[in-house]
């Protein structure tokens, strides 16, 4: 009740009239905002600088070829994967993230809860053993799966603070009313979890604490909601068809990490900011990394209202309007990305200013460092001579995008121990092998069954670097007075 209080309140501080007819202007800061984001950006950069020349490194020198078959360049990655203990040493996990989300501590230092039931048939009074029991408690819980689930969502699953969802080693998958919502909490870690045909649910009531529930209206079917929270990382999880947005941050949420995952086969993928005038969401800072935008993707990747917004070692594979779009002054800081443009002649802009002119949007914040334009793609940057806002945010040289392929190699979930021998569909029940779970568009997603996995890290490499070399050559061969884009190790 004290967040809701406060956000009421702030809301009408900062619409509040003065006398002489002006708006009241505020220097507002949120809880958890960092107040040099550029110095994020910067510590970003270093961390997959030092991660990509380990990789390079063991892989010329030959010393030890399991440690290079291990490391991918990918820094959250090799942090903790490279640990043949790491199932015994789960909460390492917490310790790897990377951006504005750095701080996420999910339920670091608490007990395991190991979801056994993946029912969820009572939303106000869940079961022990089911996930909506175990994301309710008020103490911090990291929370696994012993095996493979599908847990068919009644109503929204809401949280409260200090919890990790840990599907590695297990096929979870999360589907039906809600999904997943984020409100007025802190410390959530997501890691690992299949959440797809996520729909409208409400008009319920719903527990959200062992002490309280209470009535829900109608929610928009996001696969994520993030409400007024912050220091929230969601890392190599698949998200698609879903009813409204796949992840959505709002209501003057920040502390945001987006790592490692895969969106597919949706319209409107990722809004960050509630509203052009909603001015606690100029505090948002969000970091996007490492992912892969996929097939039947149409816009919003992310679309932005206020904040600082770090699109760093991205690969855009598909979009059909745009993939980067916003309006009510933005600061956009995209580095090291991989924009493949869509057929359309009339779709290859990279990005769109929402229902804004020129005029208004032309000294706004928008960077492109680094980043590689295929099929004729095209970044419209903006803010000449506003730099000093954010000293240069977009100054620090970001790894370049050819090594695209070996960050995101492994986005989206993991299998047992790596994607390639991800489990898919299955035919058994989680408790005790009850058949008959179902079939259908519900039970599956499209990081499902792949039947080819994808090439080792070692060979990627190799591939790469092959192609990496003919590229460079022909590119100085056609185009002897251009400058190729250099990458400084920042050590």
């Amino acid at each position: 009740m004290l967040g809701r209080t406060y956000i009421v309140v702030f809301s009408l501080l900062i619409s509040l009239p003065l006398l002489h007819g002006t708006t009241l202007h505020l220097n507002l800061t949120l809880p958890g905002q960092h107040p040099f984001p550029e110095q994020v950006v910067h510590e970003v950069h270093r961390k997959v600088n030092a991660s990509l020349t380990r990789r390079q490194m063991l892989e010329t020198t030959r010393k030890d070829q399991s440690s290079a078959d291990c490391l991918t360049g990918n820094p959250i990655d090799d942090c903790w994967k490279c640990d043949p203990e790491w199932p015994n040493n789960r909460q390492r996990l917490a310790d790897c993230a990377i951006g504005f989300g750095q701080y996420a501590l999910g339920g670091k230092g608490g007990e395991y809860y190991i979801v056994t039931d993946s029912s969820d048939d009572d939303a106000v009074n869940p079961k022990p053993g089911t996930l909506r029991y175990a994301v309710i408690q008020t103490e911090p819980l990291w929370i696994v799966f012993p095996e493979n689930m599908m847990i068919k969502l009644s109503q929204e699953l809401i949280f409260n603070s200090f919890k990790t969802l840990d599907g590695r080693g297990a096929n979870v998958h999360i589907v039906g009313g809600g999904c997943v919502t984020l409100q007025y909490i802190s410390n959530v870690i997501i890691h690992n979890i299949h959440i797809h045909h996520c729909h409208p649910s409400g008009n319920a009531n719903v527990r959200s604490s062992p002490t309280h529930y209470g009535f829900r209206t109608e929610s928009d079917g996001d696969g994520i909601s993030i409400f007024g929270s912050k220091d929230i990382w969601i890392d190599h999880c698949s998200l698609s068809h879903c009813k409204d947005g796949l992840i959505d941050a709002v209501m003057g949420s920040t502390g945001i990490t987006i790592s490692n995952n895969f969106f597919s086969h949706h319209n409107e993928v990722m809004l960050l900011g509630h509203s052009d005038d909603y001015l606690p969401d100029s505090g948002m800072q969000v970091t996007i990394s490492f992912n892969h935008f996929g097939e039947k993707l149409v816009q919003r990747m992310p679309r932005c209202r206020r904040g600082y917004i770090h699109v760093v070692n991205n690969d855009f594979t598909r979009w059909e309007m745009y993939a980067i779009g916003g309006s009510g002054n933005p600061t956009i800081n995209s580095q090291g990305n991989r924009y493949v443009a869509p057929i359309d002649r009339n779709a290859k802009e990279v990005t769109k200013r929402v229902e804004t002119g020129e005029g208004e949007w032309k000294s706004w914040n928008w960077r492109s460092e680094g980043d590689l334009m295929v099929n004729g793609a095209y970044f419209v940057a903006s803010g000449e001579g506003v730099e000093v806002k954010y000293e240069k945010a977009y100054s620090v040289e970001p790894k370049s995008a050819v090594l695209i392929d070996m960050l995101t190699l492994h986005a989206g979930p993991l299998g047992v121990g790596a994607r390639d021998n991800n489990l898919g569909m299955w035919s058994t029940g989680p408790n005790g092998g009850t058949s008959g779970l179902g079939s259908g568009p519900d039970y599956t997603d499209d990081m499902s069954g792949r039947s080819n996995p994808p090439l080792s890290p070692s060979c990627a490499f190799a591939i790469l670097s092959f192609f990496v070399s003919l590229s460079s050559f022909l590119f100085f061969y056609i185009n002897p007075h251009l400058s190729y884009f250099i990458i400084k190790n920042d050590l």
